[in-house]
């Protein structure tokens, strides 16, 4: 059955006539989101406004050279009501210490916008309010439609022409507390340099390209030295000294890698985690906290070697128990804290594929040899528990 050319035409009519709203729905709401057809619910206008790089953000502004009066507008898009949002200006440098900042997020009992300045004086900021190093005229917030906007008047001061800024959004926790933002992603290359009177912005690539490479760097020493070599050098001792034509060689083994896991680690792991704390902000976040006691008790092992009795001392066994467990507490918190790091770093699955797949086949050969080894390990125990179990029912039964 064939349709007449008219039929057909009308068809097609009636499927744009569906699918115009949602076509039409859908082109407003990107033109809208770019700030060049964004028009203020307030009736405020601004000469000049760009799309920024990252986390969906726009700055509206107008700017007076002669007088150092900067309006502007700064607009997230697409951030939840519970979230804070942040836009600054550095006046010494690219990083987030010394930024000048306008903070705003949304009262989760009235509703109403709370909008604050706050001058950031190092990497672990408390984001309290304060005054800023130039003067703010006019400070107001809003949020619709999951759109959250600061609107401020400064004033620097007069001739300047290209400024430092950086923007940043985060949660809020309980009572209305500024949560930390996320440490990994964009949200490590919102800054950039702005042209005042061009509108031009410049995103510091080299500079965000170099930390990831620190922090991949980071991630890879630490998974190879802890995750890796540490468990390795546990098995060693674990395992290869039930067999006498391995000792003193799994001593050596044991050393090896135990001592090449904590330096490595403290090198490569503990120096680019220096590194990133200088340029980004040391955070008391649990990766950072474990790491930080994995390094203590790897130095509490090193420092235990040097009071470990001998063999036929009475203490040995106390100082082998010590040592077995701190061992065992490390191990484990150390394959933890690397998947809390890979989930901050998110580097792609092919790490955590990968990191899961060595550390599965290390588990694997544990179970193995645990199971091969179970009699000559745990046997003379339940011989003995046999033993002991006969000789008081030979004692009852006598009595």
């Amino acid at each position: 059955m064939s349709l007449s050319p008219r039929t057909t035409v009308f068809v097609v009519l009636c499927f744009l006539f569906v699918l115009a709203p949602y076509l039409t729905r859908a082109t407003t709401d990107e033109l809208q989101a770019r700030c060049d057809s964004h028009s203020f619910n307030n009736g405020k206008h601004f000469r000049s406004c760009v799309d920024l790089p990252v986390l969906s953000s726009f700055l509206h502004f107008s700017y007076v050279r002669e007088t150092g009066v900067l309006e502007v507008a700064y607009r997230h898009i697409n951030v939840e009501s519970s979230s804070w949002i942040a836009w600054g200006i550095n006046p010494t440098s690219k990083g987030m210490s010394g930024s000048q900042t306008l903070l705003a997020y949304r009262n989760s009992t009235s509703g109403v916008m709370r909008v604050y300045t706050s001058s950031i004086k190092g990497y672990s900021p408390t984001l309290q309010e304060g005054p800023l190093s130039f003067r703010v005229l006019q400070l107001s917030g809003e949020y619709l439609n999951g759109e959250m906007t600061i609107f401020a008047t400064i004033v620097l001061p007069s001739n300047i022409t290209v400024v430092n800024h950086l923007w940043q959004d985060g949660p809020l926790t309980e009572g209305d507390r500024l949560g930390m933002h996320a440490m990994s992603g964009d949200h490590l290359k919102s800054m950039a340099t702005l042209d005042l009177l061009s509108g031009q912005v410049t995103t510091s690539k080299a500079a965000n390209d170099n930390m990831l490479l620190v922090k991949n760097i980071h991630g890879l020493v630490n998974a190879v030295c802890w995750g890796i070599f540490m468990p390795i050098g546990v098995i060693a001792a674990r395992y290869m000294r039930t067999y006498k034509g391995l000792d003193p060689m799994w001593f050596y083994i044991h050393i090896i890698f135990q001592t090449t896991g904590y330096f490595g680690g403290l090198l490569g792991g503990l120096g680019t985690a220096i590194y990133m704390a200088k340029h980004t902000g040391m955070r008391s976040t649990p990766h950072t906290v474990i790491g930080i006691f994995l390094f203590a008790l790897g130095f509490l092992q090193i420092l235990a070697l040097k009071a470990r009795p001998d063999k036929e001392h009475k203490y040995r066994k106390y100082w082998n128990w010590y040592h077995h467990i701190t061992g065992y507490v490390v191990i484990v918190l150390s394959v933890y804290n690397i998947y809390k790091g890979l989930a901050i770093l998110q580097p792609g699955s092919s790490w955590k594929i990968a990191y899961t797949t060595i550390i599965g086949v290390i588990g694997m050969f544990a179970t193995v040899m645990e199971v091969l080894q179970f009699k000559s390990r745990w046997g003379g125990l339940c011989c003995k528990e046999s033993e002991n179990l006969e000789a008081d029912q030979t004692v009852s039964t006598n009595v």
